[in-house]
């Protein structure tokens, strides 16, 4: 699970942006689409687990605009109170909400503006990482150990390359998982993508 050298440099350039806002940089998507390129971000609370999603999912801002963003039910989210998002409100504890994401556009927005590491135009998301998490380093697997995860590999195992199972431990930069009764040995570089599976209580 190791980012590309592009990813990496706007994650570190990101961060601090994200981090002024109170919130924690999960990780980001960086996908070139011919003239317009996409930077997804997501973001969450430390220390808070299971929350639910930031309400939409997430939403777009053009680089191009960073004032005007597309999002629904809420027109203005500039002058929009938390009363309008049904208590989704920024404190600890509730997760992320409408306004974190909003503040954190802002923020990265101003950054990407000073230092354009993006050359030509992008489109800006920002949202919770949701109820099926994806993950971006290994370190933040441990937290759910004993969940289960969706893994996509770059090499096979078990004749797979798309798996779901139990994550059982994470040792030595090694997963277990239970697979259909058996316990499968995953190696982290073998990682390309994870998510958790969602399950509710």
């Amino acid at each position: 699970m190791k980012l590309s050298q592009k990813t990496q440099t706007l994650f570190d350039l990101i961060q601090p942006a994200v981090a002024v806002c109170g919130v924690e940089l999960w990780g980001l998507e960086f996908l070139p689409q011919g003239k317009r390129s996409l930077l997804r971000i997501y973001i969450d609370r430390p220390d808070v687990t299971g929350e639910k999603p930031a309400l939409p999912a997430g939403f777009s801002v053009p680089a191009s605009n960073p004032d005007q963003a597309d999002i629904e039910p809420v027109a203005d989210l500039d002058d929009a109170s938390d009363e309008d998002f049904d208590g989704e409100t920024s404190e600890v504890g509730v997760g992320i909400g409408v306004q974190d994401c909003v503040k954190v556009t802002h923020q990265v927005n101003g950054v990407l503006d000073v230092h354009d590491p993006i050359s030509g135009e992008y489109i800006l998301e920002v949202s919770s990482p949701g109820w099926d998490r994806p993950f971006f380093t290994l370190d933040q697997m441990h937290a759910y150990v004993g969940q289960t995860v969706h893994f996509r590999l770059i090499a096979p195992v078990a004749n797979r390359r798309k798996l779901t199972g139990l994550l059982v431990s994470i040792e030595n930069e090694v997963l277990t998982v239970t697979l259909e009764g058996a316990n499968v040995i995953i190696d982290a570089d073998n990682i390309d993508k994870a998510n958790l599976v969602y399950a509710p209580v």
